[in-house]
């Protein structure tokens, strides 16, 4: 059995191809996140990693619609959102595949507006 804790996690990261890890892999990036409310990440989408986020505790704001605890999003490739923590939030995060240096702040020509993907959540 190999133990770890997560506060000597690099933000929360612990399953992925990165130091430190508890399990090296290139197929899928996990962490649990936690953030203080007002807490934001800039927009930024990914060209090959779908990321699943769980919101476990807290309320935040993505793309100006606001998600609680309990609700999964699933941001496909080339689709931006930027992410606002309302409260303390706590999160899981999985990146499917695990590709590391693919976090972009540019607004290419192919990226999905995601708008859509809010509507298509709630359908």
């Amino acid at each position: 059995m190999n133990v770890a804790h997560l506060q000597d996690m690099v933000r929360g990261w612990f399953v992925g191809d990165f130091e430190p890890t508890l399990f090296r892999t290139g197929n899928v990036e996990v962490g649990v996140k936690s953030y203080a409310a007002g807490d934001y990440e800039d927009w930024h989408y990914h060209r090959l990693a779908t990321e699943i986020t769980v919101i476990v505790s807290g309320e935040v704001e993505m793309n100006g619609r606001r998600y609680g605890a309990g609700e999964i999003l699933v941001i496909p490739p080339r689709e931006g959102t930027d992410f606002k923590a309302l409260t303390e939030v706590t999160n899981v995060v999985v990146k499917l595949p695990g590709a590391t240096d693919d976090k972009y702040l540019d607004r290419a020509d192919d990226v999905i507006d995601a708008a859509p993907v809010a509507q298509r959540m709630d359908a």
